[in-house]
């Protein structure tokens, strides 16, 4: 088998600061756009309906952090070919045509929905495979791309601890309009941006509220944890009494792009002003909280 490596050249882009200011990671693992020939053709999907999964633009909503003084680590394989904000063997068995490793999670409700580290439908729950793959295909998408990336992401973590004492990790993400409804049609009750830090035990309450306020200042409507409270990226790096904060940031899709074509809307331009104006008054804001003490305060 190829190289995933060659196949996704990079398989991540990660945007340094010329000087690393603040303790603070923007990380963007499902805006990969990249989907390479064998994966369209063993697909019944096709390229469009696969990026439905995808949170597009994402990456580029965010790409002032470096110039702010934070890095930005972006996955390019699509998040329909593999999803790293899950465990990494979180696997349906039924996708494959032969017997998974023992100590895969085959029975998680992710699975069960067809959302495990390799998805089994887009986000529309359409099947996405025409054929059974091979356990051999599964496990080179996680040694070669599920392990490097959060490689790359935990050395960035733990680098940040060391020099800073603390550190805080914003993971990116994208929302359809449907899902911030919550099943309401009234766009009044829907929120533009759901902050999920595990309902409090992944990110210290002093940073969430300060987020929110920041998101309200720009004329966004904010909620927290519903419906996504943070996923497993934001579960494993949310540890605050170590000084490690994660907050996962989930930004509506209308207000930036066409949900059928995925294409910009006018309203792009505005919300990444909008957000470099957040993330700009979020890293000032932790300037005087880069002792432990402060950051991993309770």
């Amino acid at each position: 088998m190829k190289s995933l490596a060659h196949v996704f050249d990079p398989p991540f882009r990660l945007s340094r600061p010329q000087d690393a200011l603040v303790p603070v990671i923007v990380n963007s693992p499902h805006s990969g756009a990249f989907y390479p020939e064998s994966f369209l053709k063993s697909a019944r999907l096709d390229a469009l309906c696969l990026r439905r999964s995808e949170d597009a633009h994402v990456a580029e909503l965010f790409a002032a952090a470096p110039n702010l003084g934070a890095p930005l680590l972006q996955a390019c394989f699509p998040r329909a070919f593999l999803d790293v904000n899950r465990e990494p063997w979180e696997l349906d068995p039924a996708m494959f045509d032969g017997p998974l490793p023992p100590f895969a999670n085959t029975s998680s409700i992710r699975v069960a929905a067809g959302l495990g580290t390799i998805p089994r439908v887009v986000s529309e729950f359409v099947e996405i495979y025409k054929d059974k793959l091979s356990p051999a295909e599964a496990e080179a998408r996680i040694l070669q791309l599920y392990f490097p990336y959060h490689a790359a992401l935990s050395r960035l973590a733990d680098d940040m601890l060391a020099h800073f004492g603390a550190v805080l990790l914003l993971d990116c993400h994208s929302m359809p309009t449907s899902a911030a409804a919550g099943g309401l049609t009234q766009s009044r009750h829907r929120p533009d941006v759901v902050l999920g830090d595990r309902h409090g035990s992944a990110c210290s309450a002093m940073i969430t509220a300060t987020l929110e306020s920041l998101f309200a200042a720009q004329g966004l409507k904010v909620a927290r944890n519903r419906p996504y409270a943070g996923g497993f990226i934001t579960q494993t790096h949310g540890k605050p009494r170590q000084g490690r904060h994660a907050i996962q940031i989930e930004i509506c899709r209308s207000l930036y792009m066409d949900e059928t074509t995925l294409a910009k809307t006018d309203g792009f331009e505005p919300l990444r002003t909008a957000l470099t104006v957040v993330m700009q008054g979020m890293f000032t804001s932790l300037a005087p909280l880069l002792m432990p003490a402060g950051l991993a305060a309770e």
